[in-house]
């Protein structure tokens, strides 16, 4: 089936311009004013914009943690994914310690194979390291894992410094990029004990506990280590400006360093924490936590002038009543919010239409480098001949509330409800089919399909 888009402005990381697009066996077969192919289906998108499908490089579907799982599967999540303009995500296979890698991507594929809308690729965490560890790494990369992660904080997670300098150094070996989660646990514990003796066991104790400083002297040490190994590496989830602060200083040293954000740290803050209604608290518990508004103007500016790359969610949701566990101890709320089906509009929203950035940095954050950076691109990513026909038709006039009620995902409340959006998602295609529209997710049975990905190209 071809099907031509006619009359929208495809916006990419370059620039937008004024263009038809062709799509024809589930790719794009041309771009170009005044198009015209015999027996396609024509669908007048006048006045809209036409991004790439948006990727999202970090979900958590179906996620085993604080003695729960997460409210989202792979189904439930990836139609939440599809209903926000998200044509792929890149989940993180999670092995415990003691087990294997190979263990890991089978049990996610088990997870998400034939259940999933978007299509989707793993990252492969590493939470322990040894030769045995190191010797699967290039299995990985056969099986199209080109990007770890590692975390300086959550005992059940970390594997100390000096197994992360090896384990960068492997990964440098083959061509891979690593992801870290960047707090320092040995203070946070010290603070959480604290709070713990004083009887503070309110959701206001979380940001108080875990504090910009540091996240940024996590960032830092995080950044020599790499510098040792010559790593390149990516800040996940970067929250603050004593962060971002340390990412310039070690590019300034001539390191590569990539730096990934979320809607969380740049439309909400840490007074939700202090509301004394606790499911009202709770529901916002994340790690890193919310930070002072300041912090927000930070993080715009650093999105405008190109010093963070990608606009993740870290998509980790839970309902209120899994948020629930922690009342009389804030460590056991789970931590996590949902994001991956608003991400696209709010960041139109109060980032293009507030003129904070421009509609080239949002294909960028969105689309184009978490393509180019997990080895996508350009099959995704881009609206140009042969790439996927991702296509996620934006229409500027169709502003709306953002309400719960409205949602497909599973987690039952939305972390900006109420927001009111500058414009709305008015179709969503995957590689060429009409998979949303007007808000309804149109494919009843999942037809995501697995992407095996190449080394980073940003």
């Amino acid at each position: 089936m071809r099907t031509l888009l006619k009359g929208g402005s495809v916006v990419s990381g370059r620039g937008v311009q004024r263009a038809d697009v062709l799509i024809d066996g589930g790719k794009i077969a041309q771009v170009g004013r005044r198009l015209s192919a015999v027996g396609a289906s024509v669908v007048d998108v006048t006045g809209m914009l036409l991004f790439p499908g948006f990727i999202d490089a970090h979900t958590h579907f179906d996620l085993d943690v604080c003695n729960t799982t997460t409210a989202d599967d792979f189904t439930s999540g990836s139609r939440a994914a599809i209903r926000g303009g998200t044509t792929t995500v890149i989940d993180f296979a999670c092995p415990n310690k003691g087990e294997t890698l190979q263990y890991g991507l089978d049990l996610w594929h088990k997870k998400a194979d034939g259940r999933t809308f978007c299509d989707y690729g793993f990252h492969m965490t590493i939470d322990d390291w040894s030769p045995a560890i190191e010797a699967e790494l290039p299995a990985m990369f056969a099986a199209g894992i080109s990007s770890f992660k590692m975390y300086l904080t959550y005992p059940a997670m970390m594997i100390g410094d000096g197994a992360v300098y090896s384990a960068l150094k492997a990964i440098r070996r083959l061509g891979g990029v690593c992801g870290v989660h960047c707090e320092n646990a040995g203070v946070i514990d010290a603070m959480i004990a604290e709070k713990k003796a004083a009887g503070e066991l309110s959701p206001a104790s979380h940001p108080q506990t875990r504090p910009a400083c540091l996240e940024a002297e996590a960032v830092g040490r995080l950044l020599r280590i790499a510098q040792a190994a010559d790593c390149p590496v990516i800040i996940v989830h970067l929250t603050n400006h004593q962060a971002l602060d340390e990412v310039e200083a070690a590019r300034k040293r001539g390191q590569k360093v990539y730096v990934e954000t979320c809607p969380q740290y740049l439309l909400l803050d840490e007074s939700l924490y202090f509301n004394p209604d606790y499911s009202a608290a709770a529901r916002y518990v994340c790690a890193p936590p919310l930070r002072e508004r300041a912090e927000q103007e930070y993080l715009w500016r650093g999105l405008k002038r190109g010093l963070i790359q990608t606009v993740s969610t870290d998509h980790c949701s839970f309902t209120l009543e899994q948020k629930d566990a922690g009342r009389g101890d804030f460590t056991k709320i789970p931590g996590g919010l949902p994001g991956v089906e608003t991400r696209g509009e709010l960041l139109y929203s109060y980032g293009v239409a507030r003129r904070k950035i421009a509609l080239p940095t949002m294909c960028q954050v969105l689309s184009e480098n978490p393509a180019r950076l997990y080895g996508l691109y350009p099959r995704k990513g881009a609206i140009r001949k042969g790439s996927d026909a991702d296509i996620v038709v934006y229409d500027p006039g169709a502003s709306h509330i953002i309400r719960a009620e409205d949602c497909v995902g599973a987690a039952g409340y939305n972390p900006y409800e109420g927001f009111v959006t500058a414009g709305g998602i008015a179709q969503v295609y995957l590689r060429g089919r009409l998979v949303s529209e007007l808000g309804r997710v149109l494919d009843t049975e999942p037809q995501g399909v697995y992407i095996p990905r190449g080394k980073n190209s940003l």
